[in-house]
């Protein structure tokens, strides 16, 4: 499985779920358990580099102003979410995390943002198929996130920072 086969995939099971993200991850795992367990290992090592690529301050800073406040699980959920939305949103939001604004023209922080499912599509295609749990892929973040840090709760740093999402969610 290549780079365009994942997002492939991440794109129909999105558009099939019409973005309800448990919708999502259960049409992921559906799909998954199709392929060879090789291929849901090859699936799960891309996810597993999408979700260490977006640990970064700045978009955690976009997810805490989409959110409302974002603690580490949340921003873990919200990096799946963000995978799961599709490839143009990712890259669009790793590219530049205040062009979410733009990227997420609709953006409910009730229904959007979390899902945490998806991050273990995988895992359960795998078992599904093998009667084991996946293998090691990569494991979860270690360490600090990347990027300068950014004082979450500094309305100024935040506004200065993101302004089309500040304008939009700031100050809520």
């Amino acid at each position: 499985m290549d780079e365009t086969d994942f997002w492939q995939i991440i794109d129909d099971t999105w558009e099939a779920a019409a973005g309800d993200p448990d919708e999502q991850a259960e049409r992921l795992v559906e799909r998954l358990v199709q392929l060879t367990p090789d291929d849901v290992i090859d699936f799960a090592r891309l996810f597993e580099a999408r979700f260490q690529r977006a640990y970064r301050h700045d978009l955690w800073g976009a997810a805490h102003l989409l959110l409302d406040g974002a603690s580490e699980e949340t921003f873990d959920y919200f990096r799946c979410w963000l995978i799961g939305q599709g490839r143009e949103v990712f890259e669009g939001g790793l590219a530049e995390p205040d062009d979410l604004a733009d990227l997420l023209p609709e953006f409910d922080e009730e229904e959007d943002g979390e899902a945490e499912d998806l991050g273990y599509a995988a895992d359960e295609a795998y078992e599904q198929l093998t009667g084991l749990p996946l293998p090691d892929v990569g494991g979860r973040q270690a360490g600090r996130p990347s990027g300068t840090p950014l004082d979450f709760e500094d309305p100024d740093v935040m506004a200065k920072r993101f302004p089309k999402l500040w304008e939009r969610y700031g100050d809520q």
